[in-house]
C-alpha cells in the first residue's frame, strides 16, 4: 500500500507542477582545508528496492506534496502574485533545501523542517531521498526526466567532509571547487551552464548578477527535465481561437485544443464544485506520468486552490475511472522566476536567512547563512505533450564580520587647541591654541 502511495505520491508532485502552475573528499575526522582539485563526477545512486525503502522514499513523497500545497496556498494568497500565473516545481525547491537541511543545526534546523515537512529520522529522509531520486532518473523510451543536484564549494574553505559525503551518497550531488573569493562572476555563469544543460537550456541565468559575491562560500542546486507525450494527442487541426476569462475577468483569446472522439477516454472524476481530469503521457518500462487537472465549476480559480490538501480531493481523484470526456484545453507556455527568501520567511523559516542562522552541520561554525534562494520553471503544453523544467538556487555566504573599527588620522593640519595636564590630578597646567604655528 505504501508503495502504491508513494508511485502515485510520485506522480502527483509532478502533475502539480505541471498543472498549478567544498568540498572534496578527505577523512571523517574534521573539516576539509585547502582542498585539491574535486573530481567532476555525478555520483551512482542504485535504488534498493526492499520494502522499508519504499516507505522512507514514500515519507519523503508525503513530505514534499504537504509542502507544495502549503508553498502553492502561500503563491495564491501575496498580493504580489495576484492574477498571475503560478508554476513551480515542488520537488526542485524541496530537494534543494533537504541538502540545506542536511547541514543545520538548532532553531534553524528546526524551522526548515517545520516548513518543508521533512522526517525528522535521518535513515527515514535521507534513504526516502536516495530512492527517490534513482527513481525518477530510472531511464524510459516514452519520455525524457531527468533530475540533478550539485554542491558548488569555494575551494579554500573547510566543510565538513561528513556533510559532503551525506550529499553524495543520498542525494547524489556532484560537488565542484569554485574560486567564489576570487571570481564569483564567472563561478555564477559556471553554474548558470550547468543548469542549462540539465534543463535542456529551458532554465537559463538562474543566479542573477550580484547574487554570489566574494563571500560566498556554497551554493547548492537541483535541476529538473521533463519532455513527454500525451497517450491520446490532440490533432492539430481540431485546434481553433477561442475565448478564455483571466482571472482579472477579462476576455483574452487562445490556441484551444480538443478531442471529442469516442476513443477520449480519460480518468475522470467530479465533486460538488470541481471537474477532475487526468491525462496521461506515453511511457514503456518506467513510471507512469500524468497531468491532473482541476476545473471549477463556477469558473473561480479559488474553487480550486481551497480543495489543495483536502481529504475530499485526495477521495476524487482516488476514484477517477475511465471515461468518455470531450476534452477542451489551450495551448500554454509559462516562465516564472521566484526569490525564495520572503515567502519561506512567512512560511515559518526566518532564522535560516539571518544572522542567527546555524548551519554548523556544513562547516562546524555559526558563520554562515542562506544570502539568496531562487526558483525558475518552465512548461510548454501542446498538441503533442509536453516540456517542464525547473532549477532551484540557494546560495549560502559568510554572515558580515563585526565592523571593524576605522583607523583614525589625525592630521593637524588646521588651527587646533591644545592642553598640558597633570594626568594624575587632572589640573590643566597650560592651555592654547594654535592658529598658525609658523607666527
Amino acid at each position: 500500500m505504501k508503495k502504491q502511495a508513494f508511485l502515485i505520491g510520485a506522480v502527483v508532485c509532478l502533475a502539480l507542477a505541471c498543472t498549478f502552475f567544498a568540498g572534496c573528499t578527505a577523512s571523517d575526522d574534521g573539516p576539509v582545508g585547502t582542498p585539491t582539485e574535486t573530481p567532476v563526477v555525478t555520483p551512482v545512486v542504485t535504488p534498493v528496492e526492499t520494502p522499508m525503502a519504499t516507505e522512507n522514499a514514500a515519507d519523503v513523497v508525503e513530505a514534499n506534496t504537504r509542502f507544495a500545497y502549503d508553498l502553492y496556498h502561500t503563491l495564491q494568497s501575496d498580493e504580489e502574485y495576484a492574477d498571475q500565473n503560478i508554476f513551480f516545481s515542488p520537488y526542485s525547491i524541496s530537494t534543494a533545501f533537504a541538502l540545506t537541511y542536511e547541514g543545520a543545526k538548532g532553531m534553524t534546523a528546526e524551522e526548515i523542517r517545520s516548513v518543508f515537512h521533512f522526517p525528522a529520522n535521518d535513515t527515514v529522509r535521507q534513504d526516502g531521498y536516495r530512492v527517490l531520486i534513482a527513481d525518477l532518473n530510472s531511464p524510459d523510451a516514452a519520455y525524457t526526466l531527468q533530475t540533478a543536484n550539485a554542491l558548488w564549494a569555494e575551494e579554500n574553505y573547510p566543510f565538513l567532509p561528513a556533510y559532503i559525503k551525506t550529499a553524495q551518497q543520498y542525494y547524489a550531488a556532484e560537488v565542484r571547487n569554485m574560486n567564489f573569493a576570487s571570481a564569483p562572476e564567472e563561478s555564477r555563469q559556471t553554474i548558470n551552464r550547468w543548469v542549462e544543460d540539465q534543463t535542456e537550456d529551458r532554465i537559463k541565468d538562474l543566479i542573477p548578477q550580484g547574487a554570489i559575491d566574494s563571500i560566498t562560500r556554497l551554493v547548492i542546486t537541483n535541476a529538473i527535465y521533463f519532455k513527454g507525450t500525451w497517450v491520446l494527442q490532440f490533432d492539430e487541426n481540431n485546434t481553433h481561437p477561442a475565448e478564455f476569462r483571466s482571472e482579472g475577468g477579462e476576455y483574452v483569446t487562445v490556441d484551444m485544443m480538443q478531442r471529442t472522439y469516442i476513443d477520449a477516454r480519460y480518468a475522470y472524476s467530479e465533486t460538488d464544485g470541481l471537474q477532475i481530469l487526468r491525462m496521461p503521457y506515453e511511457h514503456e518500462s518506467g513510471k507512469a506520468l500524468s497531468m491532473l487537472v482541476l476545473l471549477p465549476k463556477d469558473g473561480e480559480i479559488t474553487t480550486a486552490e481551497t480543495a489543495l490538501g483536502t481529504t475530499g480531493l485526495a477521495d476524487a481523484i482516488a476514484s477517477m475511472e475511465p471515461t468518455q470526456v470531450e476534452v477542451f484545453f489551450p495551448k500554454f507556455t509559462l516562465e516564472t522566476t521566484y526569490s525564495l527568501p520572503d515567502t519561506l520567511k512567512s512560511m515559518g523559516m526566518p532564522t535560516a536567512f539571518g544572522l542567527d542562522a546555524d548551519f554548523s552541520g556544513m562547516d562546524g561554525t555559526n558563520m554562515l547563512f542562506i544570502s539568496a534562494a531562487i526558483h525558475k520553471a518552465f512548461v510548454d503544453v501542446n498538441e503533442e505533450g509536453t516540456e517542464a523544467a525547473a532549477a532551484t538556487a540557494v546560495v549560502v555566504s559568510l554572515k558580515s564580520a563585526p565592523m571593524e573599527e576605522p583607523v583614525p588620522v589625525f592630521r593637524a593640519d588646521h588651527p587646533f587647541v591644545f592642553l598640558i595636564t597633570d594626568d594624575e590630578t587632572g589640573e590643566l597646567l597650560f592651555m592654547g591654541r594654535v592658529a598658525d604655528p609658523t607666527a
